[in-house]
């Protein structure tokens, strides 16, 4: 089941920009920094002791950023289970869980066709 929001992305141009905004002027923890290719890193911030965070996205790695809204991630334990579950349950997938370098993904749509991300 899941258990809490875990991120809501932010899209920026600048993503060492955004970063110094978060921590040094809001003054945000730095939850995860792991390197996502030459320029650019998965960047999460939080206010300190915080269990959801903001991931800090550059649009250059998103296609038609200038349309993207930020996004929530749905954590749980059981990421598989997870998403059988709520399969049966009539959820539409865009995909099936992906494992990735920090994290296992898989997309889901509400009836309204907004997305959202299960991860564990």
């Amino acid at each position: 089941m899941i258990k809490q929001i875990g991120t809501v992305a932010v899209y920026v141009e600048d993503q060492q920009k955004a970063k110094q905004f978060w921590t040094e002027k809001v003054g945000f923890d730095i939850a995860a920094d792991h390197p996502m290719g030459p320029e650019a890193s998965w960047l999460e911030v939080a206010p300190k002791g915080a269990e959801t965070r903001l991931v800090i996205y550059p649009k250059a790695m998103m296609k038609g950023s200038e349309q993207m809204k930020a996004s929530i991630v749905f954590e749980c334990e059981d990421i598989f289970g997870t998403y059988e579950k709520m399969k049966t349950n009539g959820v539409e997938f865009l995909g099936e869980p992906n494992q990735m370098e920090w994290g296992t993904f898989v997309q889901f749509k509400d009836e309204d066709g907004n997305v959202f991300l299960l991860k564990e």
